[in-house]
C-alpha cells in the first residue's frame, strides 16, 4: 500500500509533543526491518510509511501512542521518538530500545560456522525482526493470517481496527490500539461483516474473552518457558502450534524456528537444499546450530525469499 492509503494518512509534517533520541547498536537496518509492516499494506496498529513508524505501548492501563522517525543509518543508527507526554517517555523509551530482535554475539558465531547465514547477513547487513510489544495484537495478528494471504490479511485487520478499535492522534498521525475486552463484547456477527472467516470470527472474540476474564494471562506468559507457552496456547481455540511458536519468536523475541511453517520450510529449503521442500522435522534438524541467534537468521531467510534470492 502506497503513502497515504489505508486509514488515515502518514504525512511528514512536524507535531508537537516530548521528542528524545534512541540510538542502538550497529549494525542495524530499520528501514528494511520495518518495512514488514508496509510489505502487506497499513493495518492501521503498526504504521510506517518508509519513514516513520507510529504505534503504541501500554503503560499501566493507559495506551500511548508514539512516532519513531529514522534519523541515522545502518552503521549509525538512532530513531527520534514523539510522544504527547514527557512522564510516559521512560517507558515508551523501553518499548523503542526492545523493538529489534538481536544477539549480536550468538550471530558473529553462527556467521563464522554457517556460510548460508554469514553470505545472507553481508547481503543484507542489519536486518532484523522487529518485536510486537503488544501480545493481544500479536495472536489476533497471527490469527488473521492463517490460511489467507499476508495482504488479505492485513485488509481484515485494519477493518477490524477501525470497527472495534480505539483510534489514538499524535500530530498529525492517527494509530489504532485494541482492546480485549472491547472485542469479547463484539459479536461474531459483526466481524464477520468485516470477512473474517466465521472460525476466525469465534477466534478472536473467544481469545478475547479469555484475556478479558483473566482466564489467560498473556503478560506472565513473558517469563514462561518456551514449552509451557505453547502448552498454554495451544489449549485455546484457534491458535495451534505454529501460531504458539511465531508468536515465542515475535512477541517474546525467542530463538525460535517455526519449522512447520510453509515460508519457513521454503526459506530453508531454498537455503539448504537447492530449494527442495524440506519437512518440519528436517528444518528443525537443518537449523538446530542456529541456537540463539535462530531469530535473526530465520528473519534474514525469509527476507532472501521474499525477494526471490537464495
Amino acid at each position: 500500500m502506497s503513502e497515504g492509503e489505508g486509514l488515515c494518512p502518514m504525512t511528514r509534517q512536524n507535531h508537537t509533543g516530548h521528542t528524545f533520541i534512541v540510538q542502538f547498536p550497529a549494525p542495524l537496518d530499520m528501514p528494511a526491518s520495518l518495512d514488514i509492516f508496509r510489505r502487506s499494506g497499513d493495518d492501521g496498529i503498526d504504521r510506517w510509511d518508509g519513514h516513520t513508524l507510529i504505534r503504541t505501548t501500554r503503560v499501566g492501563n493507559e495506551v500511548i501512542p508514539f512516532t519513531g522517525t529514522i534519523i541515522g543509518s545502518v552503521d549509525s543508527p538512532a530513531m527520534a521518538v514523539t510522544l504527547a507526554h514527557a512522564p510516559h517517555a521512560t517507558a515508551v523509551e523501553q518499548t523503542v530500545r526492545a523493538m529489534f530482535v538481536t544477539a549480536p554475539d550468538a550471530l558473529a558465531a553462527l556467521t563464522a560456522l554457517d556460510p548460508v547465514i554469514a553470505r545472507l547477513e553481508a547481503r543484507y547487513p542489519g536486518l532484523r525482526p522487529v518485536s510486537q510489544s503488544d501480545l493481544l495484537t500479536a495472536l489476533i495478528r497471527a490469527i488473521s493470517a492463517q490460511q489467507v494471504n499476508l495482504r488479505w490479511a492485513t485488509t481484515t485487520r485494519r477493518r477490524l481496527a477501525e470497527a472495534f478499535g480505539y483510534p489514538h492522534t499524535l500530530g498529525s498521525y492517527q494509530v489504532f490500539s485494541l482492546d480485549a475486552a472491547h472485542l469479547a463484547a463484539a459479536d461474531v456477527a459483526a466481524l464477520r461483516a468485516l470477512q473474517f472467516t466465521t472460525r476466525k470470527a469465534e477466534y478472536i472474540v473467544a481469545l478475547a474473552t479469555a484475556v478479558a476474564t483473566g482466564a489467560l494471562n498473556l503478560e506472565a506468559l513473558r517469563h514462561q518457558p518456551d514449552a509451557d507457552v505453547i502448552a498454554c496456547l495451544t489449549a485455546c481455540r484457534g491458535l495451534g502450534r505454529w501460531t504458539a511458536e511465531w508468536f515465542l519468536a515475535r512477541a517474546l523475541g525467542r530463538p525460535r524456528v517455526v519449522a512447520g511453517d510453509l515460508g519457513v520450510r521454503k526459506a530453508v529449503g531454498a537455503a539448504y537444499l537447492n530449494g527442495r521442500l524440506p519437512s518440519e522435522a528436517e528444518v528443525r534438524e537443518l537449523t538446530a546450530h542456529w541456537g540463539a541467534a535462530a531469530g535473526v537468521a530465520q528473519q534474514l531467510l525469509l527476507h532472501a525469499l521474499s525477494h526471490g534470492l537464495s
